[in-house]
């Protein structure tokens, strides 16, 4: 006979193949972008919003404005086609997150359902141990089983450490690097036994000098203060609002800012999986920019990406690590 849980992947596994994801794989398979110009060209991806919040996909080249440590850039590079992406997929099953894991399993599963032929992804969990699935695939079916089965909940909340561990397993794989991470808690790694984990500062540093995308989900209890749906511009509220027990880390919020992703909030499980379906739109709707490197120094670099459209706002990473020129002997 079988098992409940393995009913439960039959059941799970049916529904996706029948759900949004089926429209997505029929679009065309997305071409990997090719810089020409090497380790010098720069390359930007960019999320544009109007004031409504949808997305803005209709911007064309000349409709962009790069700066470099506040000096602009002719755009050597510009691609506004549905781009693939590399994803990491990383969920809190620590012990606070217990009562919403099967809601969380479900939500999940409209992210699997989108991807495209040219994506590949892995899905893991953080709690009493950081735990990912084997290999990266598209195959909704695999990462399905793997949510449901292999993954266990349970401990503390390794947050920092958790993204680390995602970013490491991206790092031999070339073109854009996503981590899509959903927390309700805080990082408890301090309080710990063992040696010091991953801080918010050193995986920030990875993420600008290694180029990581950061996505974040935070949730709050559900004794936390109003409910909160869609992205959350500026910085943390460390010197503003007080932080709340209930509230997720802050620092989700300023490690996504600073790596060009998205940082949502909500209350409850509701929306959580039409939140995750958003996300993959908005992953394969991103404009990829580029430019050449003004300087080879091998500083960290600030990057300001503009639109000149009225009404709409920009996302793109903030910073990153200009190429060093090899020393003449």
């Amino acid at each position: 006979m079988r098992s409940l849980r393995a009913c439960l992947v039959g059941l799970i596994v049916a529904a996706a193949a029948a759900g949004a994801g089926a429209n997505e794989r029929a679009q065309k398979p997305a071409q990997e972008p090719v810089f020409r110009t090497g380790v010098e060209t720069v390359p930007v991806y960019a999320t544009v919003l109007g004031e409504d919040g949808r997305l803005v996909t209709d911007l064309t080249r000349d409709q962009f404005e790069v700066q470099d440590n506040g000096r602009p850039q002719p755009v050597t590079l510009f691609d506004n086609g549905i781009q693939p992406i590399s994803i990491v997929i990383m969920l809190d099953m620590s012990g606070s997150m217990s009562g919403n894991l099967p809601t969380l399993r479900s939500a999940a599963v409209q992210m699997f359902t989108r991807l495209l032929p040219g994506d590949q992804a892995k899905v893991g969990n953080f709690g009493d141990r950081i735990t990912l699935s084997s290999e990266f695939t598209n195959d909704e079916n695999t990462l399905i089983r793997a949510l449901w089965l292999d993954l266990e909940p349970g401990g503390g909340t390794p947050l920092w450490g958790a993204i680390n561990v995602a970013m490491t397993a991206l790092a031999h794989l070339q073109g854009r690097r996503v981590v899509l991470v959903l927390s309700d808690g805080k990082d408890t790694t301090r309080f710990s036994p063992g040696p010091p984990g991953p801080t918010l500062e050193s995986v920030v540093r990875r993420a600008q000098t290694e180029e990581y995308m950061v996505y974040a989900i935070g949730m709050r209890s559900s004794g936390g203060p109003s409910f909160a749906f869609g992205p959350v511009g500026g910085r943390s509220r460390r010197g503003g609002l007080p932080m709340n027990d209930d509230e997720p880390d802050p620092g989700l919020r300023d490690l996504a800012a600073e790596t060009g992703g998205g940082y949502f909030e909500l209350t409850g499980t509701e929306k959580l999986g039409p939140l995750f379906a958003q996300v993959a739109d908005e992953l394969h709707r991103q404009y990829l920019i580029g430019f050449t490197a003004p300087e080879s120094d091998g500083k960290l670099h600030t990057i300001d990406v503009r639109v000149s459209r009225p009404g709409t706002s920009v996302r793109a990473r903030r910073n990153y690590l200009a190429p060093r020129k090899p020393q003449s002997k």
